[in-house]
């Protein structure tokens, strides 16, 4: 195992997309069969995502220690004891702390710089929790503080507060139609604020400057941006 086990930042973030793709399937477009595969008259069961982006139902581990830290132990009990949105969430979360569990594992002999980068490029993709409920906080927004451009911090947030406001609320949470602009319009990576971001003035939506091709200093000299998708509309 140790040979061929994930060993750079890349490696390790290639493993964890992969087997978080696997999960989301789970959650979301095989969610019949997943639910299915729960049944609560089994014995322990757990999710697991594999990193050739498959999920499977199956028994925990026999050996001790496992060869890998273990996903949440039994999540098939609690399937007729919730509602089946709510446990579905209950499963992501489990999942999202599992994906990140294997991440460290395979990361613990890496530096603080590349554990951060690890983390960093992790934190750019929404989590299954998020995928799954279709939400995310609002706090987690671009700010003018962390590299939007500064002509942002007119525009108002969906409470009425400005978005430069660093002390929202943890449970706020975003209108179904507010959702993209949580994440890059083009790309659909969550929000990073290692990187610079563009608001569009016309649709509201977010984007990641390398995306649209706008650098910092490029997006100073633009007084009203507007986006590739509503450009492609207004040419229309």
């Amino acid at each position: 195992m140790a040979s061929s086990s994930p060993r750079t930042v890349e490696e390790i973030f290639k493993d964890y997309s992969a087997r978080r793709s696997g999960l989301v399937r789970a959650l979301t477009y095989d969610v019949d069969d997943f639910y299915s595969q729960c049944d609560p008259d089994k014995e322990n069961l757990c999710l697991y995502g594999h990193p050739n982006e498959a999920w499977e139902v199956a028994l925990p581990a026999e050996e001790v220690p496992p060869e890998l830290p273990e996903p949440a132990l039994g999540v098939n009990f609690a399937r007729d004891g919730m509602n089946r949105k709510d446990w579905l969430s209950l499963v992501a979360v489990h999942s999202d702390c599992w994906l990140l569990s294997v991440a460290f594992y395979f990361g613990a002999r890496l530096n603080g710089n590349e554990r951060k980068r690890l983390f960093s490029m992790i934190n750019d993709l929404p989590t299954c929790f998020e995928v799954v409920t279709g939400r995310k906080s609002i706090k987690d927004k671009p700010t003018v503080e962390s590299g939007s451009k500064s002509r942002n911090s007119t525009k108002r947030s969906i409470d009425g507060q400005p978005r430069s406001n660093p002390m929202l609320a943890d449970e706020n949470y975003e209108d179904e139609e507010e959702q993209g602009d949580t994440f890059c319009g083009s790309c659909g990576g969550g929000y990073n604020s290692d990187e610079f971001w563009i608001g569009c003035d016309n649709c509201e939506r977010w984007y990641h400057g390398k995306c649209v091709k706008i650098t910092p200093a490029k997006a100073e000299m633009i007084k009203f941006y507007k986006c590739p998708s509503c450009q492609k509309k207004t040419r229309q």
